[in-house]
């Protein structure tokens, strides 16, 4: 048989005579796709190799063809190094993986070495394996030197396939969120994959005939980790958003395995080894009913989702169907569309009971980042111990519920989303939805599936900035119904002004701070409300990198703008609305008179719509004091929602405006009727196939997705944009041009919505190209560019001359306060970490990908901040206030001695403030960050 060599990459032993035979096996990219695990088999038939050796036979993959699973029966032979591999927990087995790069593991790892460490705690079995073959296999900059493996954080895995048919682990990453899908089958049983389109040999990889690429050989047979197959299970498109950045960036694809780890306790899990993938799929939706293969995946990646769950068990809860409220005509009849179906008030809304509303958090940031553990940590407890928990993490929620609910609803084979409105006259335990909700229906023929039912919350309804940025959709379209130029030039120089002044006024500096905290969790406002002052080295140094990020903004239209709120939508539960009116609500309740309602990212003339805003007293019996919405009438022949921008009740937001000079000067034209619609594609479902067709077409999708995108968003968009610059320019005495240019942006404004929806709608999109711009103003910074002197031209122009200053390198002082003598002990061991952070800051920084950089950044700052707080925040912190305040000291001086600011604020910031603040001998006054920016609008 000859000698063997041990490849954990590829699942199994093989001759070294027969080791060529890789090369044409797999390989993965920057796209994203999610597998499901399944048994490890096929791979010998894979290879076509015909030796006869010892195997032990797994269960045959129910994801092929009877033919691929009597042929895929052998597998994995012996190995004690595999065995010693299997017995460890997943993390561990994968760190190895990842840490091997591409290289052998025999060559590195013995079966006495495993067995050693395998017991040792995470931060220790890491420093070893590094040790051992990390640091001789893989970059510095891939190390995962994590201190808070077991904080309950996600973890991520993720295996990159390379057009040589080979492919690599990276992972695993610790995230705060959690979608859908791990939360049912376990972290350790998802990997995102991605897929390739790089150069080899000297040949681009891209693929010409997707249809038959390798990359199909991977679906078909999975990807293979010691004994384990994972196998494709759903890919997901970034959405309209993403699409229009970049058509690519963000099409995730997941692989995921189905038997269970043995190590792993999976009581709480819904997957079982002896499901085929279509059985999985179940657990979760009864996908195949969907009716095209369109909608199948858009359907299925409802599981992707960022949620937390709402603790409560669904088969107590009343789950009532109620009808969807119809468009009606002046005679009462029923208005349809163009394709037939019935227009309707109520797209994608329902009603939930108070008693489950105030099971959801008020804070959704903070419940999705921090709660997600505790939630996890509830499904190992006992019934009680469960019922405990719940209760404990209920209570730091607030006694008013959120008025709003973004959620997805998962149950028994149903697939539910969109928004659910608190509704106090329901009975306790009660969710009611509409048929426009339901994207997923039960197949009642399906009965031997035990179904993951869960309510799981995107968002909530929460209290808006008072002011909101513009943009350059926007923009256009306000001039063009009349906002004079000079009313944004106006509030483009406050801006620059208060940008200008930063580094001298602190009103300035707090406001500009303050607009952009997000940057930095609000450490700047921090330290200029604690007294710091602007001209301390480092926070002086992050004012400039905010006045360039304001800078960066204004050019491109992001002006910000009193009086204006970005609102969930929802349909009025009362029926007293008008066809031309709106309930708002926002602090201080429901509130009255003209407003002007938008919605991203409508492009139509009519997209603005200028409404009335009225008070609606029967609205308290259903919301109580709930609030930060705006409601929309279920009267009249069309709703107001799909008349901006074709939008829905789903968990859009509209952009709502009571500024009084917009209000006086805007005058609102005819709302958007589509009038140029695509053809509608012959659509297939997904029961026309077999299985084994259906796994080729979805994955063959998922290529497309990655490799062929489409444009014509973004490429709709930006023409758009142009013809809508000269539009905004031309005077009264080129009519004729103005009808036609008018004419061109209506017709392109139909193709965009078309393009919008194409993925759910199966539509075959094309921009013609008598509608494509062939020259672009010069604020989109195109080669093909002219210099437009429209209100956005004259914007960029503006904006682009604001000098921005950086810190001179020189200018670098410590607060006199900070420079008391720290004790010694402090001193060295925050040198040594200072020290060893250098060397990691370094190797983050030198990662290509930008998101990836800016993630290992924030790592390492979460590993020293770990170190000093024993906690995530200085607030959670249960270690004692002088020690963290003699270690804050120490960072700082230790820092400020090497002239590096930024490890000392991103560690140590919120004690570094909290101290100052106390040597200051000054009162401490509460502030929450959205009062600050109400009183800095």
């Amino acid at each position: 048989m000859g000698d063997l060599c041990l490849d954990f990459r590829k699942g199994f032993q093989l001759p070294l005579s027969s080791k060529m035979c890789l090369d044409n096996y797999l390989s993965i990219s920057a796209v994203s796709c999610f597998f499901f695990l399944g048994p490890a088999e096929g791979v010998v038939d894979s290879l076509s190799m015909e030796e006869e050796r010892s195997c032990t036979n797994l269960p045959p993959s129910s994801s092929l063809g009877n033919s691929d699973s009597a042929r895929l029966k052998k597998s994995i032979p012996n190995s004690s190094l595999l065995a010693s591999l299997g017995e460890l927990e997943f993390r561990k087995a994968f760190l190895i993986l990842s840490y091997s790069g591409k290289k052998k593991l025999e060559d590195f790892l013995t079966v006495e070495l495993i067995q050693e460490i395998k017991h040792r705690p995470m931060i220790r079995f890491e420093s070893e394996i590094w040790k051992v073959m990390g640091c001789k296999c893989i970059q510095e900059e891939e190390r995962k030197k994590n201190v808070d493996w077991d904080s309950g954080r996600t973890y991520l895995y993720r295996c990159y396939v390379d057009p040589d048919a080979t492919y690599t682990f990276k992972g695993p990453y610790l995230n705060k969120q959690r979608t859908y899908l791990q939360k049912v089958v376990g972290d350790e049983n998802v990997i995102d994959v991605r897929f390739s389109d790089g150069v080899v040999g000297g040949h681009n990889s891209s693929i010409s005939n997707v249809s038959n690429s390798i990359y199909h050989k991977v679906a078909k047979e999975g990807i293979l980790m010691g004994f384990w197959r994972y196998q494709f299970f759903v890919f997901k498109d970034g959405g309209k958003t993403e699409k229009k950045k970049n058509p690519t960036s963000q099409v995730k694809c997941y692989f995921v395995r189905l038997e269970a780890d043995p190590l792993v306790d999976r009581k709480w899990r819904h997957i079982s080894s002896n499901m085929s993938i279509h059985e999985a799929r179940r657990v979760f939706m009864h996908v195949d009913t969907v009716s095209s293969m369109a909608k199948y995946m858009a359907r299925l990646s409802l599981i992707l989702s960022k949620t937390v769950t709402l603790e409560v068990d669904l088969a107590l809860v009343n789950i009532e169907n109620i009808a969807d409220i119809p468009c009606l005509g002046p005679d009462d009849h029923i208005i349809n569309n163009e394709d037939g179906e019935p227009l309707i008030h109520t797209d994608g809304t329902g009603f939930i009971s108070e008693d489950l509303a105030l099971k959801c958090p008020q804070n959704m940031y903070k419940a999705k980042v921090m709660v997600q553990g505790e939630f996890e940590g509830v499904f190992d407890q006992s019934e009680h111990e469960r019922e405990s928990s719940v209760m404990t993490i209920s209570k730091s929620y607030s006694q008013e519920p959120p008025l709003l609910i973004q959620a997805r609803l998962f149950n028994n084979g149903t697939a539910v989303k969109g928004t659910f409105l608190v509704n106090k006259k329901l009975p306790p335990k009660t969710i009611q939805v509409r048929p426009s909700m339901i994207k997923v229906k039960t197949d009642p023929t399906l009965t031997n599936t035990q179904p993951a039912n869960s309510f799981e919350i995107v968002k909530t309804s929460y209290r808006p900035k008072r002011t909101s940025n513009l943009s350059r959709y926007l923009i256009s379209l306000l001039s063009y119904g009349g906002v004079p130029t000079e009313f944004f030039m106006e509030l483009l120089l406050n801006s620059l002004e208060d940008a200008r002044n930063a580094h001298t006024n602190k009103r300035a500096a707090l406001k500009i701070s303050v607009n952009h905290g997000e940057l930095d969790d609000f450490l700047l406002a921090r330290m200029i409300l604690c007294g710091i002052p602007l001209d301390e080295p480092y926070l002086k140094s992050r004012l400039s990198v905010v006045m360039k990020e304001e800078k960066k903004g204004l050019k491109i239209g992001k002006i910000p703008i009193s009086e204006s709120y970005f609102l969930m939508g929802t349909a009025d539960p009362t029926g007293m609305l008008k066809d031309d009116q709106v309930c708002v609500i926002l602090d201080h309740g429901q509130v009255s008179g003209e407003v002007l309602v938008y919605r991203h990212p409508g492009l139509h003339f009519g997209d603005i719509h200028v409404l009335t805003a009225t008070c609606i007293k029967e609205m308290d019996e259903f919301v109580g004091n709930s609030k930060y919405a705006i409601f929309f009438p279920t009267k009249g022949p069309r709703s107001l929602a799909d008349e901006i921008a074709n939008g829905d009740f789903d968990g859009d937001l509209y952009w709502v405006s009571r500024n009084p000079e917009l209000l006086s000067s805007y005058n609102a034209s005819e709302p958007w009727v589509r009038k140029y619609s695509t053809k509608n594609a012959s659509q297939t479902k997904p029961t026309d196939f077999s299985y084994e067709e259906l796994e080729h077409l979805l994955f063959q999708q998922f290529l497309e997705s990655r490799f062929h995108p489409s444009y014509n968003v973004g490429s709709a968009a930006d023409s758009w944009l142009a013809f809508m610059d000269r539009l905004l320019i031309l005077g009264d005495d080129c009519a004729e041009e103005k009808r036609c240019l008018r004419e061109k942006i209506l017709h392109l404004i139909d193709v965009y919505y078309d393009a919008l929806d194409a993925p759910k709608t199966g539509k075959k999109v094309e921009v013609p190209m008598k509608l494509k711009a062939k020259m672009f103003p010069h604020y989109m910074e195109r080669p093909n560019s002219f210099h437009s002197k429209s209100v956005l031209g004259l914007i960029y122009d503006m904006a682009n001359s604001f000098q921005t200053t950086d810190l001179p390198s020189q200018d670098a002082w410590k607060l006199p306060c900070f420079k008391e003598e720290v004790p010694s002990d402090c001193m060295d061991r925050w040198k040594e970490h200072f020290k060893h952070y250098r060397s990691e800051m370094t190797s983050a920084m030198r990662i290509d990908d930008k998101a990836a950089k800016d993630v290992a950044a924030d790592d390492v700052y979460q590993k020293y901040k770990q170190i000093l707080y024993d906690a995530e925040e200085f607030e959670d912190s249960t270690r004692r206030k002088e020690d963290i305040f003699n270690e804050a000291l120490a960072i700082y001086n230790v820092s400020y001695d090497y002239g590096k600011f930024s490890f000392a604020w991103k560690v140590a910031g919120r004690a570094l403030c909290t101290l100052y603040a106390s040597k200051q001998d000054k009162v401490l006054i509460v502030c929450q960050k959205s009062v600050l920016r109400e009183i800095l609008k």
